[in-house]
């Protein structure tokens, strides 16, 4: 039984250890679109994920924009999110595992543009305070062609990317499993929690 429970294990760990490759489309502008091909045990194994195509309705818009305007009358809700980002220690770690994570994929022909806003000109700013700086690690990198920019003063949330990537399952749980046993990240949610109530 223990035998077969360490086989079983080696055999997972192996197995996470062999490269994935995506080649990706995505793009989101009022319509949402995608395009996935996943290629895993040196190309043995091919998956051409389905195209999915997402449009919102007249109807689906109007509750949107209700339920923003009723989280917009909670200001502890705001505060209970943004509790997060007003933590230098939490930013940092946000951060760094977003480096990691980075330098843990290999890219190629890698194209990102994205613009987002919150609607409020101070909650925009303090997301950018987070966002900000690794757009701008990210807009110089050689690899691929980043573009990370704020509307400070719609919602907007447009998305348009395209590329392969190459990464190690195992390498990406590891960063993953950091990430989540963090002493920062746990101190966040209890801020979180401490101001929610």
């Amino acid at each position: 039984m223990l035998t077969g429970m360490v086989i079983f294990l080696l055999l997972l760990i192996v197995l996470l250890a062999v490269p994935v490759t995506l080649t990706f489309k995505m793009s989101w502008q009022q319509v949402f679109q995608s395009d996935v091909k996943l290629f895993w045990l040196f190309g043995l194994v091919r998956v051409h994920l389905p195209s999915f195509q997402s449009k919102a309705t007249p109807q689906e818009g109007v509750e949107l924009v209700q339920e923003i305007d009723r989280l917009e009358q909670l200001p502890h809700k705001k505060q209970n999110v943004f509790a997060f980002f007003r933590q230098k220690a939490f930013r940092q770690r946000i951060i760094k595992f977003i480096i990691d994570l980075w330098h843990a994929v290999h890219k190629r022909n890698v194209s990102l543009r994205v613009r987002l806003g919150l609607g409020d000109p101070a909650d925009t700013g303090q997301l950018w305070a987070v966002i900000g700086p690794v757009a701008g690690m990210l807009s110089n990198a050689k690899e691929a062609s980043i573009e990370i920019v704020p509307d400070f003063f719609d919602i907007a949330f447009e998305l348009d990317s395209s590329g392969n990537i190459r990464l190690i399952p195992l390498q990406i749980i590891y960063l993953i499993i950091g990430l989540l046993l963090s002493p920062a990240i746990w101190q966040g949610v209890k801020r979180m929690r401490i101001v929610g109530k």
